[in-house]
């Protein structure tokens, strides 16, 4: 029996401090709650006989940050039977329970669960809340949206309203039978957007059904995990020597033009422990086009090349390619380090060098194509492979050079990974860094989704011409593209047209392409060649015709290909009158709805849940994702992932 208990919020604040530092504070924290708001807004304090209603103790709990459960096991968990609260404040090393009656708090009882591990409890605790941060993006929440509320379930977001009694504003929920519930502004980490292969059902309030629900599938994902964590131990056993921070490295930030974002410096950071650590770096960097993933390859290629090792960056064109090259050769201009190309639009003597450099470890840093996974391609030291646009390729070739060295660090540069790739990294089996924060200046393309028009076409043209614009139209059929250059030609826009696809010999893509980016092409009719790789500051419209074919992350990397600059965008995806219908449509929405920049991560699970999760997720994984919504499932499978790996 107790006389009183001490609940803290489930913060980075409180994680950093031991238990013991709250009971040998407890006067000084007690007294700060007198006056001071921030320890009034994180802390409960309870005693025996206090008049306090068990409504009013169950909100401040949940407003602390605690989840609600069937059964209370782990610190930051909380339960209700009655007028019985069971709740493990994450500031001790053991459960209490709280008796009531009527208003008054009876007893307080401390439970058979505990913790042995404090330290262990905390790490967990500090990753469920970045990976809470992660599932709980509500950027662009409409009226309507289905939400999963991590102690209620799924319901479906009305508005954002101020209450009168404390001015607070409220994200306010919908539920079964007309219940709604107020979620406090600043508690988003206790929501997630639903997402699955169905229709919801919304849940109702107040029963123990979702604790029941969420308890069973939380059981089903400690199987998965423990089955996902086999297949990955292979990789878990290779080990290398960690590399080590030198002078070349320094130098990049005198060199770098820009700022580095808060995201890129995070994502760096994470590199860099990863780099520093003996297991083999697995991580994918995720980031909208033009926000700086290339910044995060390039600082990572250094720092492996000067612990000796060689570095490979595959891309999928070799438009992609080349300017990869470029830019490397700029930036490490006077470095001591060899950079070398290896693509189809080098002569065979060429190629014949880089091969020879490659095998003598006289090429540091080589970029090209899938073509660097050829068997004739031999390293005398690779140790770092970074794929850049890694939806481009399969399984089996982004395994390929790892299955040759298992120690292999390798790093994955997406803006919309593909939904296997995602899964897993939600599912903490890959590690993953967002790059969300946007360059200084840079506006979100304005999308349209129209019917094609003539009328439509000419005004765009027009509009960018006026300003001294460029524009990418885009045809995706070698066949007819001589019919849209004389369809073009007659809007008597006076623009001079450029054509541009794979078929044409390589001389002329490059002529093209140069010609396009010295400004004395207008209009760049082109396939989705363009998909990757130029990046042209003048070209801020973007037009394509019958949308309907590409895929959701396709069209959302093609949007990307505008927008570079300060200047406002936009982008036309015309589809045929009367033809906008099923999986087409559903992509065109979301791809509208993904307008504000950063929205690469979100079209990657909206891509999730169209296709689906890939083969990873079989029958009984995809009904409990339809029953409490995949980023609620990825982050139940994450937490279950990270408690294997602690426990071994």
């Amino acid at each position: 029996m107790f006389k009183s208990a001490l609940v803290v919020s489930i913060a980075p604040y409180f994680l950093e401090k031991e238990n013991s530092w709250f009971s040998e504070n407890q006067t000084m924290i007690l007294n700060a709650l007198k006056t001071q708001a921030f320890w009034q807004d994180n802390v409960l304090f309870l005693e025996q006989g206090q008049r306090i209603g068990i409504s009013e103790t169950l909100k401040r709990v949940d407003e602390l940050g605690y989840e609600k459960v069937f059964q209370v096991k782990d610190p930051g968990e909380f339960s209700q039977r009655g007028g019985v609260i069971d709740v493990f404040p994450i500031n001790l090393n053991f459960a209490v329970r709280l008796d009531f009656l009527g208003n008054t708090l009876e007893n307080i009882e401390k439970l058979p669960q505990e913790i042995t591990d404090e330290k262990t409890a905390k790490n967990l605790l500090k990753r469920r809340l970045k990976s809470q941060k992660v599932f709980s993006d509500l950027k662009g929440l409409k009226p309507g949206d289905y939400l999963v509320h991590l102690d209620h379930g799924i319901g479906q977001f009305a508005q954002i309203s101020k209450t009168q009694a404390k001015g607070k504003e409220y994200y306010i929920l919908e539920y079964a039978a007309g219940d709604k519930l107020y979620v406090p502004v600043g508690l988003e980490r206790k929501l997630s957007r639903y997402v699955g292969f169905q229709e919801p059902k919304l849940s109702r309030l107040g029963g123990v059904l979702w604790q029941k629900t969420k308890s069973r599938i939380k059981e089903g994902a400690e199987k998965l995990a423990q089955e996902l964590l086999a297949l990955f131990a292979e990789k878990e056993m290779a080990s290398r020597p960690p590399l080590k921070r030198k002078e070349l490295y320094d130098t990049l930030d005198d060199t770098f033009g820009y700022s580095l974002t808060p995201d890129q410096t995070q994502a760096l950071e994470e590199v860099e422990e990863d780099l520093n650590n003996a297991k083999p770096m697995d991580r994918i960097v995720c980031g909208d086009v033009g926000f700086g993933k290339t910044e995060i390859a390039l600082r990572a290629a250094v720092k492996a090349a000067e612990n000796g090792q060689q570095v490979a960056l595959i891309a999928p064109t070799t438009v992609l390619a080349s300017q990869h090259f470029s830019t490397f050769q700029k930036r490490l201009n006077g470095l001591p380090l060899k950079i070398a190309l290896l693509s189809r639009l080098q002569t065979s003597s060429q190629r014949q060098k880089t091969l020879t450099e490659l095998k003598n470890g006289n090429a540091d840093i080589v970029i090209g194509t899938h073509s660097l996974l050829a068997k004739k391609v031999e390293f005398k030291n690779l140790g770092l492979l970074i794929i850049d646009d890694e939806q481009r390729f399969g399984v089996k070739q982004k395994e390929l050079l790892r299955k040759r060295n298992p120690a292999l660090d390798v790093l994955y540069l997406s803006a919309t990974p593909i939904p296997r790739t995602m899964y897993l990294a939600l599912s903490s089996l890959k590690k993953i860094s967002f790059i969300q924060t946007p360059p200084e200046g840079r506006k979100a393309v304005k999308t349209f989704v129209v019917p094609f028009h003539k009328e439509t076409i000419k005004k765009a043209i027009a509009d960018e011409l006026k300003r001294g614009g460029q524009t990418y139209f885009l045809h995706n059929k070698v066949q007819t593209m001589l019919n849209y250059q004389k369809f073009l030609e007659a809007l008597d826009t006076k623009a001079r047209i450029g054509i541009l696809h794979a078929k044409l010999p390589e001389k002329n893509i490059i002529k093209t392409m140069t010609d396009f980016q010295q400004g004395q092409i207008d209009i760049l009719l082109s396939t989705t060649i363009i998909e990757n790789g130029l990046d042209i500051a003048n070209a801020n419209t973007l037009i394509v015709d019958d949308a309907t074919r590409l895929g959701l992350a396709q069209a959302y990397q093609l949007r990307g290909r505008i927008g570079r600059s300060t200047k406002q965008s936009s982008a036309y995806f015309l589809y045929p009158k009367g033809k906008l219908k099923g999986l087409a449509k559903r992509r065109l929405a979301a791809l509208k709805q993904a307008e504000e920049l950063g929205s690469g991560y979100k079209i990657a699970v909206q891509d999730m849940e169209i296709r689906g999760a890939g083969n990873i997720l079989g029958k009984e994984q995809s009904g409990s994702v339809n029953k409490v919504g995949l980023n609620l499932y990825c982050q139940m499978l994450n937490e279950a992932v990270e408690r294997l790996k602690s426990s071994n």
